[in-house]
């Protein structure tokens, strides 16, 4: 079940990202990031219950509990991205030095950013929501994942915030007879 909050946040994000390919930015900008997040961090691990954990795994944890109140079905599907992005920054650890780590890790923050950058001044033309609502900084997974789950025809309730705004004719697709004030005279 959505809540409320997430419902009210969702839509003012919503409205920042209305262009296809700014979403489709998002979407790897975001991974991105995440990926960049917890890749210096699984390089450290710490000893608790008798178990190794990367530093990174406790690092995310309050987020992805703060997903899942936002929305479990969401949730829950980030965490199991979460926990597909953890396994992929072990593995980069493990085939990789440290300075080759830092160095993929500034190209993942590179990319991810310049990815969102060009997104909305390209595409969307407009400033991040971030600026507007620093809040929104945690609602770009749930809205990654929520779009998915719409392509994937789930979720009519979250289709029915982040529904696509209908594109206005332009002018050059109109016959010159219908054209805004213009009128047919037969003589």
């Amino acid at each position: 079940m959505m809540n409320s909050y997430f419902r009210r946040q969702l839509a003012v994000y919503v409205e920042y990202h209305r262009d296809p390919w700014n979403s489709a930015l998002h979407v790897f900008g975001i991974v991105s990031l995440f990926l960049a997040a917890v890749l210096p961090l699984s390089a450290y691990t710490v000893q608790g219950l008798g178990a190794h954990i990367s530093a990174a795994s406790i690092a995310v944890l309050p987020v992805l509990i703060y997903w899942l109140l936002l929305d479990a079905t969401l949730g829950m599907a980030i965490v199991a991205a979460a926990v597909l992005l953890l396994s992929v920054a072990l593995i980069i650890l493990h085939h990789t030095s440290s300075t080759g780590m830092w160095l993929i890790t500034g190209v993942l923050i590179i990319t991810g950013f310049g990815l969102q950058a060009v997104g909305h001044q390209l595409f969307e033309r407009r400033a991040p929501s971030l600026l507007d609502h620093p809040a929104h900084l945690l609602l770009g997974p749930p809205f990654v994942m929520a779009k998915l789950f719409i392509a994937l025809g789930f979720r009519q309730d979250l289709a029915a915030i982040i529904r696509p705004v209908p594109q206005a004719p332009s002018s050059t697709s109109l016959d010159p007879g219908e054209r805004a004030g213009e009128t047919h005279r037969h003589s």
